[in-house]
Formats: structure tokens, C-alpha cells, sequence
């Protein structure tokens, strides 16, 4: 090993399962200098870690610089946070999340001063945050590798997960020893409908690595998937009854428009039942979608079915006052923000009514609600009381999430394994997927990322754990 090695980095998590990512990540230099970044710094949205959004176990100052894998507010939600408290360095992305960061940010900031008035307290951030957030933005183009600080250079790489999305390798090296190599997944995926996603270049498959991966669904393979989206949607309206979908305001909302434009073309869905897309946020990001490109396929900019009519204040009671069958696709996915808190209290009592999921609903969200509600029973929905009557649905087909067998085929593809870290996911589910790791994938090491431990590791993989001291 030649020289006695103080050359190492601490890997901690702010959070323990799914929202509110953000991971700190300290570097030992053996002249005893350090140097301290963030990946990530997101929105708590379980009900249980909500409290945890106005606490920074860190000084914001001393974080010499933050990346970010994507724009999905479990990721990003807390930067101007981040920046009210002190930070006031670089935030590198990639070119697309750039574009969509502002438009995420000042509606997050809606949401959270909502919120406020609500519980009558101060909003977590201002706008004048998100103002001094985006002037610290950093574009970053996909496989350029990029020298952060004198010793630390990133490369972002394409990922499925969603426009913009992407895997972000940290190599960090010191003049006589071996570099350390770090591969933050972020949210993963291996495919996307609307961009190609491309392989990992094989220099990065022959590093010594780190790898840090998600595992939303790390307790379900693929094959798994039951696809009923398209069988539900046409069991309703069949029966003349009213769909109610809700779906995500950027990937998901588009995705879903998409899989109607088909069912449309291949005579599954009759182009005379009236199609509505209500949601602000999800408009702009359609708009993006189909005149900036954020790098979508030329073929795929034309994924708008017929007869849809975009909603807004003006026309939303006729919507909701309309017996005729019909099909609302509206934001939040979760169903606790947006326009879905109108829709949800109106069409959760109407029998003849499908309410569908169209991904994950975290504990205490809406959705997660109406999952754990019988069909029959009293459900609070916007502060009413309601009987529930509709038809309550859920999908995890459109998920923009690797399930584990994907994800141990991706981690299969790296010749030189010395640790993987899983991170991001419920803390059974978590347990399920290392577990497997290690039985499948020839690695050295598994840990589990989450408060209670960080991990030191070195150019040659795993130091130790120790109980986590935030600083």
C-alpha cells in the first residue's frame, strides 16, 4: 500500500428512507486539509421526517460545493434552503435540469408559503432564495468531466430516470496515492420513451469504485410488474364512469398523455371522450417538452393525445360539475398538492369513478391515505370527511425507477467493486436489497445508508463505520 494512508472520505446520509435526499460527503487530504460536498438536498415529504426540513445538521458555509442528480423535489427542494443558511458556492447539474429548475423551485416555493399561511408560520425559504439558488447553477453536459476543485473532478452520465437525470462519478485524487472513486446513482434507470439512454463508457466500469444506489424498489423485480393501467382505464369508461388519474407534473404527467395519444391510436381509447390536463407546473414542463427538447427525440415531441383541453380556473367547475364520462389527468402524483385537492373531495365519494395512482405515494401523503382506507369507509380529503365510494387504484408500471433485478444488472457491470452503499429506500426495503447484493454481485462490502452511520472509505474501499457526527 506504500504510504500509511490518511487519505480517505466520509459518506453520510441526511435522510433515512426515501424523500428528503442528501447525502454530505468529507474529504480527508493528507496535508490535513478538507473539503466538504453535498449530493442532492431535498424536500422531506414522509409525514414522520417532515420536521426535518428545517434542520441542516451541517454548516451550510463550509459545503465547498453541491451536484445534483435531478430536478424531482425529494432532491432538490431545500437548495434555496441550503442558500439561505450559507452556502453561497456552485451547484453543478446537468444542461437539462438547469432548464427546469426554475420552473420546480418557484412552484415549490408556492407550495411551502401555502403551507405557511396554513400553520402560521414563516415560509422554509423566500424568493429571493430561489433568486440567489439559480444564480449559483453550473451547466453541465453529459460525459465531460469536469475539475471541481483542485483535487476533485465529477463526470455526469446519462440516466433514464428522467429528462436531465443523471449518474454523477466523483473522483477524488491526492499526488502518490490512488484516487478515490465515487458513483452516485441517484434515482435510477435503465430506459426512458423519451431520450435514449446511453452505456456507461468502459473506462468508468474498470475503476475501483463506490457505488451509492438507490433502491425505491429494491424488494421487486420487473417481471413483477402488473400492468393495469390501460385495463382500468377502459373497465370505467366503459361504464361511463369519470377517470380521475393523477399523475407526477414532469416524466409522469408526459408519460401518461403519451400512453393515451396510443391507446387512441390503436383503437382502445374512443378520441371523442374528452381528455383534461390540469396543472400548472405539469403544463410548462409538457411545453419544454415539446419546443425546447431537453434533448427528447424528435419522434417523441408529438405525444399529445386528441381531444385534450388544458385546464385552468376558468373552465375547472365545468370539469368537475360534467356527469358525462370523461378522463382528468391532474398533479400532484401524490395527491396531496395541486389541483388534485379539488378533484380528490369531489370524485372520492362518486361510485362511478376510478382514481388512479400512477406511482409512489409516500407515508402520510393523499394517496398513501386512500390506500389504507376501505372501500366504504370515512376518509379525510381536504379537510372533509368523506365516505369512500370510488374505485381507488394503483400502478407502479409508469415507475421511473430500476427494480432490483435491473439494478444488480447494472451493478454487475463494474469489474471492480469495493463498496456499495444502498441508499434511498424504505428501511426494509433497503435490508431486502443489500442482502441480495451481496448474494448476486461480487462486491467486498454492503452498507445501508441512512442517520444513524457514515462510512469511511479509502482508495482501497472500506475503513469503517462509526456512529454519525454530523459536522
Amino acid at each position: 500500500m506504500g504510504k500509511k494512508c490518511r487519505f480517505y472520505v466520509d459518506i453520510m446520509a441526511m435522510h433515512e428512507e426515501v424523500t428528503g435526499s442528501c447525502n454530505l460527503v468529507t474529504v480527508k487530504f493528507p496535508n490535513r486539509e478538507t473539503t466538504r460536498f453535498l449530493v442532492d438536498c431535498g424536500m422531506f415529504q414522509e409525514k414522520g421526517y417532515e420536521e426535518l426540513n428545517s434542520v441542516l445538521p451541517f454548516k451550510a458555509e463550509n459545503i465547498d460545493f453541491c451536484l445534483v442528480t435531478h430536478v424531482h423535489v425529494d432532491h432538490i427542494g431545500r437548495l434555496p434552503y441550503l442558500i439561505k443558511n450559507g452556502f453561497f458556492r456552485q451547484i453543478l447539474a446537468t444542461e437539462s435540469t438547469c432548464k427546469l429548475l426554475p420552473l420546480a423551485l418557484n412552484d415549490n416555493l408556492k407550495i411551502l408559503g401555502s403551507l405557511a399561511k396554513r400553520k402560521n408560520v414563516k415560509s422554509l425559504y423566500s424568493h429571493s432564495d430561489v433568486e440567489k439558488t439559480l444564480k449559483l447553477l453550473k451547466p453541465c453536459r453529459y460525459n465531460e468531466t469536469i475539475q471541481v476543485c483542485k483535487n476533485i473532478k465529477v463526470t455526469f452520465l446519462n440516466n433514464g430516470h428522467l429528462v436531465g437525470a443523471a449518474l454523477i462519478l466523483v473522483q477524488i485524487s491526492y499526488p502518490g496515492y490512488e484516487d478515490i472513486n465515487l458513483l452516485f446513482t441517484g434515482d435510477y434507470n435503465n430506459k426512458n420513451i423519451f431520450f435514449d439512454v446511453n452505456e456507461i463508457p468502459q473506462w468508468i466500469l474498470e475503476l475501483p469504485l463506490t457505488v451509492v444506489q438507490e433502491s425505491t424498489y429494491g424488494d421487486m423485480d420487473s417481471t413483477a410488474i402488473y400492468k393495469c393501467f390501460k385495463d382500468n382505464i377502459k373497465k370505467c369508461l366503459n361504464n361511463n364512469g369519470t377517470v380521475v388519474a393523477l399523475v407526477f407534473s414532469l416524466g409522469r404527467a408526459q408519460e401518461i398523455l403519451y400512453e393515451l395519444r396510443n391507446m387512441q391510436k390503436n383503437k382502445e381509447l374512443d378520441v371523442q371522450i374528452p381528455i383534461y390536463f390540469d396543472g400548472n407546473l405539469a403544463f410548462k414542463y409538457t411545453n419544454l417538452y415539446i419546443k425546447d427538447g431537453l434533448n427528447i427525440k424528435q419522434e417523441m415531441r408529438k405525444f399529445l393525445p386528441q381531444n385534450l383541453t388544458f385546464v385552468d380556473m376558468s373552465i375547472r367547475s365545468n370539469v368537475l360539475e360534467d356527469t358525462n364520462s370523461k378522463i382528468i389527468l391532474t398533479t400532484s402524483g401524490m395527491g396531496s398538492y395541486g389541483p388534485a385537492q379539488i378533484y380528490l373531495p369531489e370524485y372520492i365519494t362518486r361510485p362511478n369513478t376510478l382514481i388512479q395512482f400512477t406511482g409512489y405515494t409516500a407515508e402520510g401523503t393523499m394517496g398513501n391515505r386512500l390506500r389504507n382506507t376501505k372501500f366504504g369507509d370515512m376518509v379525510e380529503v381536504g379537510g372533509l370527511v368523506a365516505k369512500k365510494r370510488a374505485d381507488v387504484q394503483y400502478t407502479t408500471e409508469f415507475s421511473a425507477h430500476a427494480k432490483a433485478d435491473e439494478m444488480i444488472k447494472f451493478l454487475k457491470k463494474f469489474k471492480n467493486l469495493k463498496l456499495v452503499l444502498v441508499n434511498h429506500g424504505e428501511i426494509k426495503t433497503k435490508n431486502i436489497f443489500a442482502e441480495r447484493i451481496l448474494e448476486e454481485v461480487n462486491v467486498k462490502k454492503v452498507g445501508l445508508l441512512g442517520r444513524e452511520y457514515f462510512f469511511r472509505v479509502d482508495p482501497y474501499g472500506l475503513v469503517k463505520t462509526l456512529s454519525t457526527k454530523f459536522k
